[in-house]
């Protein structure tokens, strides 16, 4: 491996995952590190990733974001998690609502005394329980940490945003600190004998050399793929969506702070408020429905009139089976790609970027720092994997071949030991450092159909009188703080109207 330092590093592809990417690496690695970032006009970006979760939060903080400044000049809006319509069964909803659930006690969740409650009479609705979950369907929201007076967490937020708007956005970040824009089209990838990538060359005939390069080049992974041929690990057999259709609509107000995942009998359809439009798409299975069909399925289920044509997306799920390979490092979509059920997409960029800072190389690159990179990468995506495949096969849905397929197929195994262990126990066994906590895996889970057969004992450490008080106590607070919460329209219109 080349023993030289990393001085310049090239980023090819410019979109979401190319500007994060250059925005982190400068900002923090700016004063020893040249970043030149290429890109063509003429190359488009799927720019769908309209949707976010709450660590969005810790790239916009790390990059010193003004948060009122970034939502008006993105078209953002708050959300405070994700409504599955159909998913279980059709005209059943539940949402995943971010942040916590009731309030927990020591070495006892909270998911735990509500399973007791629910045996012996005194639980409700589990979202009942949720601040995040009850501000979105009244449509509220502030910036609230905590509920006062309580230790409970206040409101868990992320946003809904035009990604092209974003990384425009971030693109003025970057240059400002020193990025170097280059326009043009690669048109030849050179590599050394050691089979590094030594440079790129753009139409111009100008060549653009670096130690190392960052492939954000999308779905056609120019360098990982194309360049270094690395193998692609495919997973339809667990995701049988392999087509999008995506139209933009004029917006409709009052603006909800949560985005809508409506299942349809091959796939579901997405529904993304922002201040000035609402982004739409039908996520599909090629087998089971026409693209014809598909996209009759999105138009008829608009609540605005269409403001753009239709945009088609093919894809096909899964991973690629090293992320970081020689001298080069896939971001976005040509590492990989999961279907925007659980709005990963962007937290996928960031964590990779992230994680390059972390095991960034000093004297050289060492295959040990790679290996772990690699390590890292894969059990996150698999973890990734798990949680989205659990909203397909967990269903009570048998009314088309798509459902009974999902339902019937051999789902991997760490999945299945999950699914098992919830259902006879109420416990949820994660990974430390996991994306998805433990509540949005019991919201899934029990919003499917998943309903534990036992808690744990420690919930019995309180009397019947204690729990049927606790429980009203949770959801009478909860009940309190919503009704004293402005509407979330209100927070936008002032985050609009105020000079920036």
């Amino acid at each position: 491996m080349n023993k030289d330092k990393i001085n310049h590093v090239v980023i090819v592809g410019g979109g979401t995952a190319g500007w994060i990417s250059a925005a982190i690496l400068t900002r923090m690695l700016g004063k020893t590190l040249r970043v030149t970032l290429v890109e063509s006009d003429d190359i488009g970006t799927v720019g769908v990733g309209e949707a976010t979760i709450p660590p969005i939060m810790v790239l916009n903080n790390a990059l010193g974001i003004d948060q009122a400044d970034f939502m008006s000049k993105t078209n953002a809006t708050i959300k405070l998690g994700i409504e599955f319509e159909n998913w279980r069964k059709p005209g059943h909803s539940y949402m995943h609502a971010f942040g916590k659930l009731g309030k927990d006690f020591p070495f006892c969740g909270f998911e735990q005394l509500w399973l007791r409650g629910l045996q012996a009479g005194y639980s409700t609705d589990f979202w009942d329980y949720s601040l995040n979950y009850q501000a979105a369907k009244q449509g509220k929201f502030a910036m609230l940490d905590k509920i006062p007076k309580t230790d409970m967490q206040g409101l868990v937020y992320a946003f809904h945003f035009d990604a092209g708007l974003y990384a425009r956005y971030l693109r003025g970040i970057s240059e400002q600190a020193g990025v170097s824009r280059v326009e043009g089209t690669i048109e030849q990838v050179k590599k050394s004998t050691d089979g590094n990538i030594e440079s790129v060359v753009l139409k111009s005939g100008e060549t653009i050399a670096g130690d190392l390069f960052l492939d954000c080049s999308g779905f056609k992974g120019l360098l990982i793929n194309e360049a270094l041929e690395v193998g692609y690990e495919d997973w339809q057999h667990w995701l049988p969506c392999d087509r999008a259709i995506a139209v933009q609509s004029q917006a409709s107000y009052p603006v909800k702070p949560y985005t809508q995942s409506i299942a349809h009998e091959a796939g579901w359809r997405w529904r993304i408020p922002l201040t000035k439009r609402t982004g739409n798409g039908v996520v599909y299975s090629s087998r089971h429905i026409s693209d014809d069909d598909a996209l009759d399925k999105l138009l008829t289920g608009l609540d605005g009139e269409p403001t753009t044509e239709p945009r088609y997306i093919r894809f096909s799920t899964g991973r690629r089976t090293h992320q970081w390979h020689k001298n080069c490092i896939a971001v976005g979509l040509s590492a990989g790609f999961l279907e925007p059920l659980e709005s990963t997409s962007i937290h996928l960029i960031q964590t990779a970027v992230i994680r390059l800072l972390k095991l960034f190389p000093h004297d050289g690159i060492k295959e040990e720092e790679i290996n772990e990179f690699n390590r890292q990468s894969q059990a996150e995506i698999e973890h990734i994997r798990d949680f989205i495949i659990l909203h397909y096969h967990v269903t009570e849905r048998d009314d088309s071949e798509f459902w009974r397929d999902c339902r019937n197929m051999q789902i991997p195994t760490t999945l299945h030991d999950k699914i098992e262990l919830f259902r006879t126990s109420g416990k949820v066994a994660n990974p430390v450092e996991s994306l998805f906590s433990d509540e949005a895996w019991q919201q899934v889970l029990i919003g499917q159909g998943v309903v534990p057969q036992d808690y744990h004992p420690l919930a019995d450490a309180m009397t019947e009188v204690q729990l049927a008080e606790y429980h009203r106590n949770v959801k009478s607070i909860i009940a309190q703080v919503v009704e004293k919460l402005p509407k979330h329209q209100d927070f936008l219109d002032v985050v609009n109207s105020s000079p920036q």
